[in-house]
């Protein structure tokens, strides 16, 4: 199966008369949380403006944790918020019901007309394939050239499937209005027939045993479900300039298990995760902002190699144009962090 429908020429033309041109690479935006709030609670949706300062994304969610009998609400409830907030440089978001749902089609067109001009991203869930792209993308310009919208509104998908994740890869070149994937691991659990009930997380049942030795306890490590999937996500999204996510973390009480969580998503190459709670915020922000030590010898590599070529030794270690990248992939976030948060800034020095 192709990657995609278009040929190269074709692929960053407008799919209708009218739609803005497709971006040719990603907004540098901070997106080290998208914070889950329920847009149907009114005084949930009260708290925004001050929730805006704290945050570096707001999504309205429209879908799973959302009553069958409150869609409507949330719908309503979203646009009203869209309306009414000023998201300033806080990106708006929100995530709509499955394109196999009976409320997809209105989500997508009633926000769009009414608020796709403050709009975002789109987060949709349950993608199996480029297929599900191809329609919203589709659906999304026909809705921009009728209501003038200006700048596309992007797609980010959820990997939840057993079929969406060995469709990765193509759903990741389905079309130049891709923003990234997250994982979504408490459907992905239920497709692929996990025994687990855990919404994100390792689980105390999986794990290698220590080789069998003369003492009377053999060593248990506990290890990560889904590191295999969070890996083939941030390759495939590597390979076409998008972002990836790490998805929910549904233990609120356990903090310490979702920083090691967030954190191996951060050191596998995710940009950021989901916040369900507003204990999470601080958690995803401090892990998804480098560590100040980290950012100073990053910088000591950057000052000793201005142009990134050739070879130094550093603190006994030697440096290449390899470690000049690392480097400043580093620097480069710091930098978009100290945008948004001062004291940071001061600690980065820069």
């Amino acid at each position: 199966m192709t990657a995609s429908l278009r040929t190269p020429a074709a692929f960053y033309a407008p799919l209708a008369i009218g739609a803005p041109e497709p971006l040719r690479g990603q907004p540098v935006r901070l997106e080290r949380m998208i914070h889950f709030v329920p847009p149907h609670i009114e005084k949930i949706r009260a708290k925004v403006p001050e929730l805006v300062t704290q945050v570096d994304v707001v999504l309205g969610n429209l879908e799973d944790a959302i009553p069958a009998d409150a869609k409507e609400a949330a719908r309503s409830g979203f646009i009203e918020m869209a309306r009414s907030v000023d998201f300033g440089e806080t990106g708006l978001w929100t995530r709509i019901n499955s394109l196999d749902s009976p409320w997809a089609l209105d989500d997508i067109v009633e926000i769009v007309s009414a608020a796709g001009d403050r709009l975002d991203v789109i987060m949709l869930p349950k993608v199996e394939g480029p297929w599900d792209i191809h329609y919203l993308d589709q659906l999304l310009a026909q809705l921009e050239a009728k209501h003038g919208i200006e700048r596309p509104i992007l797609v980010h998908a959820i990997l939840e499937t057993a079929q969406g994740v060995k469709n990765v890869e193509a759903i990741a070149a389905a079309s130049p209005r891709m923003h990234g994937m997250s994982l979504g691991p408490a459907d992905l659990a239920a497709s692929r027939g996990m025994k687990t009930t855990r919404v994100g997380g390792g689980h105390p049942a999986y794990g290698v045993l220590a080789d069998d030795t003369d003492s009377d306890a053999r060593a248990f490590s506990q290890q990560d479900l889904w590191h295999y999937t969070v890996g083939r996500m941030v390759d495939a999204c590597a390979s076409y300039g998008l972002k990836p996510f790490y998805g929910p973390f549904g233990d609120f009480a356990d903090a310490a298990a979702c920083e090691a969580q967030f954190r191996n998503a951060f050191l596998q190459g995710c940009l950021g995760a989901w916040s369900l709670h507003p204990s999470q915020i601080d958690i995803a922000k401090r892990i998804f902002s480098p560590d100040p030590d980290e950012v100073a010898f990053a910088k000591k590599i950057l000052d000793a190699m201005p142009d990134g070529s050739g070879a130094v030794m550093l603190d006994g270690k030697m440096q290449d144009d390899a470690t000049w990248k690392q480097a400043k992939v580093i620097v480069d976030l710091a930098r978009l962090v100290s945008r948004k948060d001062p004291d940071l800034a001061e600690t980065y020095g820069l």
